[in-house]
C-alpha cells in the first residue's frame, strides 16, 4: 500500500521538482512554443485569407472567361453570317455574268446565223438570178429572132419592172 500513499518528502520532492521544471519550460519553452503556435495561426489565417482570395479572382476569371467565350461565340456567327453572305452575292454575280454572256453569245450566234442565212439567200438569188437568165436569154433567142419582137419584149419587162 505504500505505493499507492507516497509521503510527504516524496510529494515536496516532486512538487519542487515540477515547480523548477515548470518555470524552467515558462521561462524558456513557453515563449518560443506560443510564439511558432502564433505563426502558424497567422500563417493559416493568411493562407485562408489568401485561399479565399485566389478563389474571388477564379470566380471572376471564369465570368470574363464566358464573357470572352459569349463574345468570340458572337463574332464568329457574325463571320459565318458574312461569309455566307460573300458566298451567295459571288455566286448572284457568278450566275447574272453567266446569264449575260449567254445571252451575248447567243445574240452574237443569231447575228451570225442571220448573217450566213441572208448570204445563203443571197447566193440563191443570184444563182437562180443567173440560171433565169441563161434560160431567158436561150428561150428568147429562140423566139425572137426578129429585132421587132425584141424591143417589144423588153418594153414590156422594163414596164413590169417600174410597177414593182
Amino acid at each position: 500500500m505504500q505505493l499507492l500513499t507516497p509521503g510527504l518528502g516524496l510529494i515536496i520532492w516532486t512538487l519542487l521538482a515540477f515547480l523548477v521544471v515548470f518555470y524552467i519550460l515558462k521561462k524558456f519553452a513557453w515563449p518560443s512554443i506560443l510564439g511558432g503556435l502564433q505563426k502558424r495561426e497567422q500563417t493559416i489565417a493568411d493562407s485562408l485569407a489568401t485561399a479565399e482570395k485566389i478563389k474571388i479572382e477564379m470566380a471572376q476569371m471564369k465570368s470574363e472567361n464566358e464573357a470572352i467565350l459569349a463574345k468570340a461565340r458572337e463574332e464568329r456567327a457574325q463571320m459565318l453570317k458574312e461569309a455566307r453572305e460573300t458566298k451567295d452575292k459571288i455566286i448572284n454575280e457568278a450566275k447574272e455574268q453567266s446569264k449575260i454572256e449567254a445571252n451575248k453569245i447567243i445574240t452574237e450566234a443569231q447575228i451570225a446565223i442571220n448573217a450566213q442565212k441572208m448570204s445563203a439567200l443571197t447566193e440563191v438569188k443570184n444563182q437562180v438570178g443567173k440560171l433565169v437568165i441563161e434560160v431567158t436569154e436561150k428561150v428568147l433567142r429562140r423566139e425572137l429572132n426578129n429585132k421587132e419582137a425584141q424591143e417589144a419584149h423588153i418594153k414590156g419587162m422594163v414596164d413590169q419592172v417600174k410597177l414593182n
